[in-house]
């Protein structure tokens, strides 16, 4: 069976290990900020104390990516949890500002040794013929963590401290570790010559679905940023139902559509997903109700979940055996998305309204959709 193909003992260990490390990063994004806040941290501050991380995360990934092509991923990830076990120490023993930068800086860094190690290692032990089909699955780790840890995060300080929410992001970060020491031995193929391959850190091979996913990111870093406090203003109490009926449908898309990814051709998969960002997009600036904000989340969510998997295997082609340069290069340019969304968006907010900043995100993704359809892929067929 294509599941017993796939689901290996590697497979599983890194799935849980990527779930209870991703775990640790999902679970500070509500709160964090809120902790920074009580500390006395400005709203600038904050600003900086949250986005350096990413940034962090960028500079790193295409070093890491170059690295994989003579360095197991195991060690990688070992080195990536083991960081994220130290930094969450750290949270108990920093205050803000420069402690606390240097604390988020370096795990920015396991994240790019963590997360850039892990996908190339599922890359590389996946069938070929069913790799899409494997990083959907493998995807779910980082969904269900989404769907799940946030929330978890607020009821612990609402109810407890923050001195357990450190304490509970050690124990998930050494719960990663553990299992990832777990895995099995995997030796680096070698390649034909590394002396006379381009020394580059950045893959050209994955530049085309890695400016794709830069502006996918880049939507969901302003929508992030900002629908929470469009929400509020609409007069709806927990916009966070709108991301876990996100999750939900991610969740859902990737558990029972994954074999979609291998059945079709790449191009009939990524057209009908870029065109669910414009959808969503354009009916949101439209949007003051919950069921209107239920219906978007549930149009994005189906184009992202085919997505995000079709981007990182459609790279993995592409890149042939430099795997690691090109999954660092494409996770470095989705950072970028990430990290620019917010910024340009919150520009464009504070000069025109919600809806206006919702039309530029369907924009962008009009963007994106007319770049793969007259340059990517035309590019592929001619």
């Amino acid at each position: 069976m294509t599941t017993q193909k796939i689901l290996t003992r590697n497979f599983v260990l890194c799935f849980f290990a990527q779930f209870t490390f991703t775990s640790v990063f999902h679970i500070l994004i509500p709160t964090l900020p809120i902790y920074l806040s009580r500390s006395g941290s400005s709203e600038v501050e904050i600003g900086v104390l949250i986005g350096i991380l990413g940034v962090a995360s960028l500079v790193f990934r295409p070093f890491v990516g170059r690295a994989l092509l003579k360095i197991p991923e195991k060690t990688f990830m070992i080195s990536g949890a083991l960081i994220f076990a130290l930094t969450s120490i750290a949270y108990l023993l920093t205050s803000p500002f420069w402690p606390f930068l240097m604390v988020r800086v370096f795990q920015g860094i396991g994240i790019a040794f963590f997360y850039t190690a892990s996908v190339t290692l599922i890359a590389n032990i996946s069938p070929e013929a069913h790799r899409g089909q494997s990083l959907s699955y493998f995807y779910l780790a980082f969904n269900i963590s989404f769907a799940l840890t946030p929330t978890l995060g607020m009821f612990l300080i609402n109810q407890f401290s923050f001195t357990l929410l450190f304490l509970l992001c050690l124990g998930l970060s050494l719960c990663s570790l553990y299992l990832t020491t777990r895995l099995g031995k995997r030796q680096v193929e070698p390649l034909e010559d590394l002396s006379k391959r381009d020394e580059s850190f950045l893959s050209r091979e994955a530049f085309p679905p890695a400016l794709m996913a830069f502006f996918a990111h880049f939507i969901w870093g302003a929508l992030t940023a900002f629908f929470p406090l469009y929400a509020l203003n609409q007069g709806l109490a927990n916009p966070g139902f709108f991301f876990a009926a996100y999750a939900i449908v991610i969740i859902l898309g990737r558990a029972l559509g994954g074999k979609i990814l291998d059945l079709y051709s790449r191009e009939k998969v990524i057209l009908p997903c870029l065109t669910t960002y414009i959808i969503s997009m354009t009916i949101l600036a439209f949007s003051k109700t919950l069921p209107m904000f239920i219906l978007v989340a549930v149009i994005w969510g189906i184009g992202n979940a085919f997505l995000m998997p079709s981007l990182v295997a459609y790279v993995l082609e592409r890149a042939g055996s430099s795997r690691g340069p090109a999954i660092g290069t494409f996770t470095a340019i989705g950072d970028l998305g990430i990290a620019l969304g917010p910024v340009i968006m919150g520009i464009i907010l504070h000069l025109t309204s919600y809806p206006i900043m919702f039309l530029c995100l369907a924009f962008t993704g009009l963007i994106n959709l007319n770049y793969f359809y007259f340059f990517v892929r035309k590019k592929e067929r001619g």
